[in-house]
């Protein structure tokens, strides 16, 4: 199991990981130490109907050993987010910083990947913005997906904001 596997489970038990739980679809192998690119998908739990699927770079523990950076894992990632079924809004933050929806440990204290929903009002369009963050500081690096639900059938449960 990989360090960052380990650790997100064991945030999972502390009870520090983020609302939403990805699920593993895919995994690509990029060279022979045993690094991989994995996809994952993400559902938003306050807005049914929106998946996410985010790629983030795997480091093997072959790789981790011979560069002896044991704990260092890159912050490069991706993210696109699409209507995966009827849409229905649920009780979301509508201000400018919006809501972290996901967050998964990228190394063993000190990184984690951060998937955040914003509501642009004017647009109507759901904002996903996937990003680094650290303990030190944050990484400039990141990533960004929109769903628009201009003209869509669209169910908020609270009322659509005016």
């Amino acid at each position: 199991m990989s360090p960052r596997r380990l650790f997100f489970i064991a945030a999972l038990t502390a009870g520090i990981a983020g609302p939403a739980l990805a699920e593993v679809v895919g995994k690509v192998g990029v060279d022979w130490v045993g690094n991989d690119i994995v996809v994952e998908a993400v559902t938003d739990p306050d807005v049914k109907g929106v998946t996410c699927h985010v790629t983030y770079f795997d480091r093997s523990i072959i790789d981790r050993l011979s560069n002896g950076n044991w704990f260092e894992d890159p912050s490069n990632n991706s993210i696109a987010c699409r209507q995966t079924g009827p849409i229905e809004v649920g009780q979301i933050d509508l201000s400018e910083e919006g809501e972290e929806v996901f967050r998964e440990g990228r190394s063993i204290i000190w990184k984690s990947l951060v998937v955040n929903r914003i509501y642009d009002k004017k647009n109507d369009t759901l904002i996903y913005l996937a990003h680094s963050r650290q303990v030190v500081e944050g990484s400039a690096k990141m990533s960004i997906s929109t769903v628009p639900l201009f003209n869509q059938n669209v169910t908020w449960t609270n009322g659509k904001p005016q």
